[in-house]
């Protein structure tokens, strides 16, 4: 009777502790995506009594000129970014696991997530600046000519994942940083009498054993990317001639300065069921790449 008792009581602390995730999850997460749901399906601007008009605003967004400029750019941005911040975090991982001092180099590297994206926005902004930026002097003093770049639809695009891959490094270098330091030291060791050089152990004992590391970096660097937006609104505004103009950037500027509130709810859900998909496809595929355990 005693250890029912116990059980039951286990049992009603658990549900205390999840509680508040939860709440906040039906909150934050659930009701906002039935709500925008139910929005796609309606002409709103905000203010006046919504007017149901069936699936309008879906061809609507899909004969958008701007929607697909969107989905291009958001396509490029990720291909090119997810793939670079997730080697670099890596190659940075290992190397800072050799030395002494990692809490310090952890901090140093995580300190720009601790930091607003207006900040970051504004340091970015003078190292880009054309005539007096810091990028652009040290270009001239070795010969080059300097270049406008978040005004230059050619390299507007690249300058924004330059500072993106900067700005989201730290957060992938601890979690590598994490998975490396349980890399069982025996497996290197018995690796090396075997006569195994550095090389083969990284390819075939360290990165199959943070394989599961790997996944979560990939899925939330991916999930991240999908979302960009404070640097492309902070940056160029989605310009030069859109060559910045993201999803999520999309949404926006739908919502707040078009105030088509039932046409942002569509590109919403779009982009969740995107999400959603992908994330779904790296789980399926993970099965035979990711290995679990020792």
């Amino acid at each position: 009777m005693k250890k029912k008792s116990l059980e039951v009581s286990r049992r009603r602390w658990g549900v205390v502790f999840i509680l508040p995730q939860l709440i906040s999850l039906i909150c934050f997460g659930i009701i906002p995506i039935v709500i925008a749901f139910v929005l796609s399906f309606y002409e709103w601007n905000g203010f006046t009594i919504p007017e149901f008009i069936g699936i309008d605003n879906f061809i609507t967004v899909l004969k958008d000129p701007d929607m697909w400029t969107a989905i291009k750019n958001t396509a490029v941005y990720t291909v090119i970014y997810v793939p670079c911040s997730i080697v670099l975090a890596l190659l940075l991982a290992v190397v800072l696991n050799k030395v002494a001092g990692k809490l310090f180099y952890r901090a140093v590297f995580f300190l720009p997530q601790v930091v607003t994206s207006v900040g970051i926005a504004v340091v970015w902004s003078w190292i880009y600046q054309p005539q007096f930026g810091i990028l652009n002097m040290i270009l001239r003093f070795f010969g080059f000519e300097g270049k406008e770049w978040l005004r230059d639809p050619s390299t507007a695009m690249g300058a924004v994942i330059v500072m993106s891959i900067w700005w989201g490094l730290g957060y992938n270098i601890v979690l590598f940083l994490a998975g490396l330091q349980n890399v069982p030291a025996a497996y290197v060791e018995a690796a090396k009498i075997d006569g195994a050089t550095s090389k083969d152990i990284f390819f075939h004992i360290t990165v199959p054993l943070i394989s599961p590391t790997t996944l979560l970096v990939t899925i939330t660097t991916m999930i991240d990317a999908f979302q960009v937006f404070d640097q492309m609104f902070l940056l160029t505004s989605g310009g030069p001639v859109k060559s910045t103009y993201t999803i999520v950037l999309h949404i926006y500027q739908t919502a707040f300065s078009e105030f088509e509130m039932g046409e942002a709810s569509t590109i919403s859900l779009f982009l969740f069921v995107v999400i959603v998909a992908i994330s779904a496809l790296q789980f399926k595929l993970s099965n035979k790449w990711v290995h679990y355990g020792e």
